[in-house]
C-alpha cells in the first residue's frame, strides 16, 4: 500500500495531546508542525547534523529526552581514522530549548559545549566551540554553512504506531556544506564540489524500548547530486517507512521496506540492503570505522553501532532510471535504547 502524500501545513498533534491521524503521511517539505506536549518522559526531541567530505565526518546534536538534555559531537579523520566524541548531559534540559519546526535556530552556549544551529531562509549555519575537546585542554572549533538549493525536497513521515506514540522525522541529505573545522592544530575544509550535510529532525512521543537502523549517504554521481536515506525495525507495522532517494533535489520515496543483512556479532562485516519486493536497492555497505556509544545512567539505557564506510551498488528512481552507487561514504547504524 502506497502511504499518503500530506501537501499542506498540518499539525502533529491534536490539543489533547494525541496524534492527529490527518498528519500521518510522507511529505516533500518539512510541512509538518511538531506540537508535542504532556507525556511527560517520553517526548524525544533532537537535531541531528553530520558533514562529510573525503577527509573528515563531522558531527554535532542537540536533543531533549525530557528529563535531560543531551549534546554530542564527533569527529573522525577519514584519512588516519583519529576519532574524539564528546558528549554533555544537562539535567533536566535546563535552557535548552527544541523548536516546532524543522528550519528554526537553537543555541546552547553551555560553558563546556557551545552549538548553534542558525537557521535563516533555506540555510544553516554551524557553529560549535569547545575548549576541551578531548579531556586534554585541545580546542575544537566548527563554522559551517550549509546551502539547499533551490526547490530542495526532503523526505519528512510521520510514524504512528498508536493515537498515544508516534515519530515526525525530517530527513535531510545532499546539502552542499562549505566552512571549516579546527581540531587543535589540525584544519579541516569543506567545499562545495565534494562535501554534504545531513539533517535528522525528529519529534514525537515515544515507547520506553525501541530497536531502529537507519542508513544515510550522500555524494556526486555521474554528475547528479544523489542522496540515500533507509530505516528500519522503528517502522515496522505502522505502514510507514522512511526509504527514498534524493537526486538532484527531487525526492524518490520508496515505499516498500529494506531487508538488512548484517552480522551482530561482527558489525564491521559487510552490510546488505534491498528492497523487499522489487530491485529499487541493492546494495553493500563496506565499514571502515565502527563509532559505538553507550548509555548506562539509572533508567536511561542505549547503544548505538554506526558504522561509518562506503556504499557500492544500484538503485533506481521513480522513472526507472538505474543509478550506480561507488564508493559513496556514509553510515549505517543499529540502534537500541531503552529511554
Amino acid at each position: 500500500m502506497i502511504a499518503k502524500e500530506i501537501r499542506k501545513p498540518i499539525n502533529l498533534s491534536l490539543e489533547n495531546g494525541r496524534l492527529n491521524r490527518q498528519a500521518v503521511g510522507w511529505a516533500r517539505k518539512p510541512l509538518i508542525y511538531s506540537n508535542v506536549s504532556g507525556s511527560f518522559l517520553r517526548k524525544k526531541k533532537w537535531n541531528y547534523w553530520a558533514v562529510t567530505s573525503p577527509d573528515l565526518m563531522f558531527s554535532a546534536t542537540v536533543s531533549h529526552i525530557d528529563y535531560a538534555a543531551v549534546l554530542f559531537v564527533y569527529i573522525l579523520d577519514l584519512k588516519t581514522f583519529d576519532f574524539h566524541e564528546k558528549t554533555l548531559l544537562i539535567p533536566l534540559g535546563k535552557n535548552v530549548s527544541m523548536p516546532n519546526e524543522v528550519q528554526q535556530t537553537i543555541k546552547v552556549d553551555h560553558k563546556d559545549m557551545m552549538i548553534q544551529l542558525i537557521d535563516q531562509d533555506s540555510d544553516t549555519r554551524i557553529k560549535v566551540e569547545i575548549d576541551d575537546f578531548d579531556g586534554k585542554g585541545t580546542p575544537l572549533q566548527a563554522n559551517i554553512s550549509l546551502e539547499r538549493p533551490d526547490k530542495y525536497q526532503s523526505l519528512n513521515v510521520v510514524v504512528p504506531w498508536s493515537d498515544k506514540r508516534y515519530q515526525f522525522t525530517s530527513k535531510q541529505p545532499t546539502i552542499p556544506a562549505t566552512g571549516t573545522v579546527q581540531w587543535g592544530d589540525r584544519h579541516y575544509t569543506f567545499s562545495l564540489d565534494n562535501a554534504f550535510g545531513c539533517l535528522d529532525f525528529g519529534r514525537g512521543i515515544w515507547n520506553y524500548a525501541s530497536t531502529w537502523n537507519w542508513a544515510s549517504g550522500s555524494g556526486i554521481v555521474a554528475g547528479k547530486r544523489v542522496g540515500l536515506n533507509f530505516g528500519g525495525q522503528w517502522t515496522d507495522g505502522t505502514g510507514q517507512n522512511e526509504n527514498g532517494l534524493l537526486i538532484d533535489s527531487v525526492l524518490h520515496k520508496i515505499h516498500e521496506d529494506i531487508v538488512w543483512e548484517y552480522d551482530t556479532g561482527d558489525f564491521m562485516k559487510p552490510w546488505r540492503l534491498t528492497t523487499k519486493d522489487s530491485d529499487r536497492v541493492d546494495l553493500t555497505f563496506t565499514p571502515l570505522f565502527e563509532r559505538i556509544a553507550a548509555t548506562n545512567v539509572i533508567i536511561v539505557q542505549s547503544r548505538v553501532n554506526q558504522m561509518i564506510g562506503h556504499f557500492n551498488g544500484k538503485v533506481v528512481s521513480d522513472d526507472g532510471e538505474v543509478i550506480n552507487i561507488e564508493q559513496m561514504i556514509g553510515w549505517a547504524e543499529d540502534h537500541m535504547a531503552k529511554w
